[in-house]
């Protein structure tokens, strides 16, 4: 149940960051409001979350994927570039994830 919960708060958060950028500096109401709403149902599930899995694995899960998707959202709906750079970033960021979740975050 505790990687459901994860899986529900990376969503939030995800959501919550892309609703930042169509907030325009919290110039407009109703982004702003979702990613107040968003930050505060991720870090409610991303605590419930903590209660079954270990602090490091959940919170590189939470960040790492939470990193890796707002960078392809960013791609796909804000026309951001696709560099060698970001592709090695983000595969960086996986790799992590991975590696602390086969051995290293118990």
């Amino acid at each position: 149940m505790g990687y459901v919960t994860l899986a529900g708060a990376i969503a939030a958060e995800v959501a919550a960051t892309t609703a930042m950028k169509y907030s325009h500096g919290f110039t407009r109401l109703w982004p702003s409001l979702v990613t107040a709403l968003g930050y505060v149902v991720s870090f409610s599930l991303l605590s419930q979350t903590l209660k079954t899995v270990g602090i490091g694995t959940a919170y590189a899960i939470w960040s790492g994927i939470g990193t890796a998707a707002i960078a392809v959202l960013g791609l796909l709906l804000f026309g951001e570039a696709l560099t060698l750079t970001k592709v090695a970033g983000i595969l960086l960021i996986v790799a992590g994830v991975v590696v602390l979740n086969v051995g290293g975050a118990h």
